[in-house]
């Protein structure tokens, strides 16, 4: 990457998004010379399987192909194969900034931040509170950190969002110390819903400034009530296993679950861990797949197979439906639903599904629009309007990371 320091970084330049998971790297580069930013990337792609037998590398557009990385270090090697496709597309521009999705920034980072080592120590601190993507963001910084000292780390937290909720239901319901040691509902998914709230009054007006539940239905899985386009009430809280039932993850669960599972079964801290965050869920309960529209295949097989695949899907129904019931009583009403993110955006079954649960609220979808995820999905005479909205989170991120590097020029 070529040498850019943010002293000279200029609206000509680039700003590459990484988005760490613990075996795959997405990746997006914009290019900052256009104002307003372009919203769809000049490049991307997703290096996945890092760690793992087959890695594959491969750029959107482009059939992923098998990619050779370093057994000691696929992080770094991973890294580096995505250097070079920078490399080859700056075009005699500079790389202003590299922006990473960071899922916790605790109770102190709320605002995109330029990351020295400081800050990353302080980001280490909140590994326990999103195991499945904060250790893998930040050792890309850290990497890039030693490697490229004067190229700005931006870090872009899916906590932010929801700086805006109210302290009531920030609040956890333990001693009063807890809160003040931090123990308290952040929030996550907070760089799709930021992006939500600059789409929807695009496309729906003042509708969108209204009663809004947006449920960002993916592998993770969350709701967000707006109001006025803010953050003030969401499912996930001090972690993101709260909430919303979800492909490999619990969603909310009783705490004298935990405390069974630990004291009468003696299941290890790490076993209970590796339980709630990696086969429970739609993986758990079906012992199919975490994806729906794989479980749906089989709803019609016999025997406990076909149970376990209707049970799963009508579970994973009913949490969406109770929390959006809860996010509209907070609301007082509900104007705008809006799905997003991977199944939110293309299972029309689940919208379906969904939507039918929610009829008493007056929702009511257009069956072609639906199956043709069209943009508003409800019917005419819908009280509700529904909308199925792509996400575009490492537009946010390249947007707030640009705004720190000029920030530092002016």
């Amino acid at each position: 990457m070529s040498r850019a320091s943010d002293r000279h970084a200029t609206r000509g330049d680039l700003v590459l998004v990484l988005n760490c998971g613990s075996s795959s790297i997405k990746f997006a580069l914009f290019d900052g010379g256009q104002d307003p930013l372009p919203r769809a990337p000049a490049w991307n792609g997703k290096v996945q399987g890092i760690g793992g037998p087959s890695p594959t590398y491969g750029e959107t557009g482009i059939e992923p192909a098998p990619v050779e990385l370093d057994a000691d270090h696929p992080y770094r090697s991973a890294l580096q194969r995505i250097r070079e496709g920078v490399l080859a597309r700056l075009d005699g521009r500079r790389l202003a900034a590299i922006a990473h999705r960071v899922v916790h920034g605790g109770s102190k980072y709320f605002a995109p931040v330029r990351v020295d080592a400081g800050v990353l120590d302080d980001l280490k601190g909140y590994i326990p509170l999103a195991p499945l993507h904060q250790p893998f963001a930040l050792e890309a910084i850290d990497i890039l950190l030693r490697e490229r000292p004067d190229l700005p780390q931006v870090a872009c937290f899916d906590t932010g969002f929801h700086h805006t909720l109210p302290i009531v239901e920030q609040l956890l319901p333990l001693p009063w110390d807890a809160w003040q040691r931090g123990l308290r509902r952040y929030g996550f998914h907070g760089l799709s819903y930021e992006y939500m709230a600059t789409a929807l009054p695009e496309r729906h007006g003042d509708a969108a400034r209204g009663r809004t539940v947006v449920a960002h239905l993916g592998s993770g899985a969350s709701l967000c009530a707006m109001q006025g386009l803010r953050s003030v009430a969401t499912t996930m809280g001090f972690s993101a296993l709260d909430g919303l039932m979800m492909g490999t993850r619990t969603g909310a669960l009783d705490p004298g679950a935990v405390l069974y599972l630990m004291e009468i079964e003696k299941l290890s801290l790490e076993e209970v861990g590796r339980i709630l965050y990696h086969r429970s869920g739609l993986l758990g309960v079906s012992g199919i797949s975490s994806e729906p529209r794989v479980i749906v295949g089989h709803e019609d097989d016999d025997g406990e197979a076909g149970e376990r695949a209707r049970l799963s899907l009508a579970l994973y129904v009913r949490r969406i439906v109770r929390e959006i019931g809860a996010m509209a009583a907070v609301l007082g009403g509900l104007d705008l639903l809006v799905f997003t993110a991977g199944v939110g955006e293309h299972n029309a079954f689940v919208r379906e599904r969904v939507c039918a649960d929610l009829a008493f609220l007056g929702v009511a979808l257009d069956q072609g629009a639906n199956a043709g995820n069209a943009a508003i999905i409800s019917a005419a005479g819908s009280r509700v309007l529904v909308g199925v909205e792509p996400t575009n989170e490492e537009w946010i991120a390249a947007r707030q990371a640009i705004a720190i590097v000029r920030d530092r020029t002016h």
